[in-house]
């Protein structure tokens, strides 16, 4: 690929870095400041619900989402899609099970609901386990896009890197969460703009959008019926639903960036509101993406850029299409690279924002409390998370530069973030679930489920992916290149067929072990189930055997604590405790 940046290009990426850098600057020096930590952690409890609901949609839907769900549809097909309905019965659960018990508690960490509930080690081990999680995936948010934009804009990765991650920590540190929303909000609309530039582009060069559909239906990239329960197909209705439902519960139901966000509102019901507001804008984002994905493969139908050499990675076909197609109208380009920044500025921001959160609320305030035996007054707390944040961001950075020479880490270390998602879904459910957990028994169901998933996640070898048909008679009449056929000869003898992406030679069929060939949507269906069933097992076992008390779950005068339980929950114990007293 070769560079298609012009200077409206830059100027319109210059001006919408300023953008963002001038909101972190607006809220540091409004309102109240940042003085307080309830200000600067919590936005002063002051947002409304519809920043708040855009950011949460900003927080984890980053560059590599964009990139990732186009080329999603362009090799897979549309079954993607149906996760959205995931979403859709996911959304009550956390809106009226999980949030009113993390909204009552009003605490700026979610860990903290585990020292309540079971005691400071499960805080400690799920905090630690988040934060090794969030510096992983930050630094990866960072790399990816600007391994793929490199060619678009012609500045080099280093500086692309040093240029996000900069200016994402300055607005994150000085402004606070209120900053980061707001800028969330702005970055959104960029990251719809990018994705319906390609869409719009396409359809102005195929005469419509007719033709896409047309060419999508011929090459059978339209698929929506997979009911199989065969859970080594990569996607099913019920691979996608179920895990769909693990993934989002375990992002937005008890995930410190998400929950954070939603206690920044005025009230539960605001909170509620916001969840809701979520999904409508999520799902928007997320039909819209794969369209693009269909529509990049109308313009590439009858050349695909990987098998004729020109890309490394078809997670790169949408700059390649930028530069190919956004050239002629001036600054277009550039509008799309800042939608694909803002992408990863606002998970950045978000993961930063919580990161602060967690080091300040799980590791600074007890060790403080255990050297000084006083806690840390508010007033001083807002220096140590505003320079937390500032750490944070740099360490993001260094992760990014780190990410260049891990080679296959990058793909370990996105499978970690959902990999840990499902055991540590199951350590809340089980507080917020059940009154028999105890520590003991959820330590070790955490580590048997975290074990497990590991294991499954990174063990191999693992079958190739199997992708839908892919055409290249188009390229060499299309260029009248003798090395684009030379590319595609090789290619064919030392790969894949080029339009059955089989492989090419008569070798040995390798045999998998069943577990390897699992879809990665069951990964943290597999981990939530092991940890749930082994923690509540060994709870009970260890109860039965007075090897643990529960004494976490009660309040001094021995009245269970019903403010830690989902509210179905919460009532029945009530009513129980009441029945006894009339008793008495």
């Amino acid at each position: 690929m070769e560079p298609s940046f012009d200077g409206w290009d830059f100027a319109v990426l210059i001006i919408i870095l300023i953008i963002s850098t001038m909101i972190g600057i607006y809220y540091r020096y409004t309102g109240g400041k940042q003085k307080t930590i309830k200000e600067y952690l919590l936005a002063d409890q002051s947002m409304t619900t519809f920043p708040v609901a855009v950011s949460l949609m900003a927080s984890f839907m980053s560059s590599i989402t964009l990139l990732g769900v186009s080329s999603e549809s362009y090799q897979f097909g549309t079954m993607f899609c149906i996760i959205n309905f995931s979403y859709i019965i996911s959304t009550p659960i956390a809106a009226y099970l999980f949030l009113p018990v993390f909204y009552r508690m009003r605490t700026m960490s979610v860990y903290e609901y585990l020292e309540r509930r079971f005691g400071h080690s499960t805080r400690l081990a799920a905090s630690i386990a988040y934060s090794i999680q969030m510096i992983l995936y930050m630094g990866i948010v960072l790399y990816a896009p600007a391994l793929a934009l490199e060619a678009v804009t012609g500045v080099s990765k280093i500086t692309a890197i040093l240029v996000i991650g900069l200016i994402c920590t300055f607005y994150s540190t000085i402004g606070g969460l209120k900053a980061v929303l707001i800028t969330d909000v702005f970055q959104s609309l960029l990251m719809f703009a990018a994705i319906y530039s390609v869409i719009v582009v396409s359809a102005i060069n195929a005469g419509g959008l007719g033709p896409i559909w047309k060419v999508a239906g011929e090459r059978d990239r339209f698929n929506f019926t997979d009911f199989s329960l065969d859970p080594t197909v990569r996607h099913t209705w019920w691979s996608l639903i179920i895990g769909g439902m693990v993934t989002y519960l375990s992002l937005y139901g008890v995930n410190q960036v998400q929950v954070q966000r939603l206690l920044s509102v005025r009230n539960l019901e605001s909170a509620q509101s916001a969840l809701w507001w979520n999904l409508p804008i999520l799902s928007l984002l997320s039909f819209s993406t794969l369209f693009s994905g269909l529509a990049i493969f109308h313009y590439y139908r009858n050349c695909d850029p990987l098998l004729q050499g020109r890309i490394q990675s078809r997670d790169q076909l949408m700059p390649l299409f930028a530069v190919d197609t956004m050239g002629q109208y001036p600054g277009l380009c550039g509008l799309f690279v800042s939608g694909i920044f803002s992408a990863s500025l606002s998970t950045v921001s978000s993961a930063v924002s919580s990161l602060s959160t967690v080091t300040l609320e799980d590791y600074i305030k007890p060790l403080y409390k255990r050297i000084t035996n006083t806690p840390l007054h508010e007033t001083k707390s807002t220096l140590p998370s505003k320079i937390m944040a500032c750490i944070y961001g740099l360490v993001c950075i260094g992760m990014a530069f780190t990410a260049g020479s891990m080679g296959g880490v990058l793909q370990a270390s996105l499978t970690i973030f959902g990999i840990l998602g499902g055991p540590l879904l199951a350590v809340f459910t089980l507080g917020l679930c059940t009154t028999r957990a105890n520590q003991r028994g959820v330590l070790v169901g955490l580590l048997l489920g975290l074990i497990f998933s590991f294991i499954i996640g990174f063990g191999g070898p693992k079958p190739p992916t199997p992708t839908l048909d892919f055409n290249v008679d188009g390229c060499v009449s299309a260029n009248n290149n003798t090395l684009v056929a030379e590319a595609l000869t090789q290619a064919n003898n030392t790969s894949f067929n080029m339009v059955t992406q089989q492989p090419a030679s008569e070798e040995p069929e390798i045999e998998y072990y069943w577990l390897y060939r699992l879809s990665y949507l069951w990964l943290s269906v597999i981990g939530f189930l092991i940890t749930t069933t082994a923690g509540y097992g060994f709870s009970s076992l260890l109860e039965a055997l007075k090897w643990a008390d529960n004494k976490q779950i009660y309040l001094d005068n021995q009245q269970i604590d019903v403010d830690l339980f989902i509210p179905p929950l919460a009532r029945r114990l009530r009513n129980n405790h009441t029945e006894e007293m009339t008793k008495l």
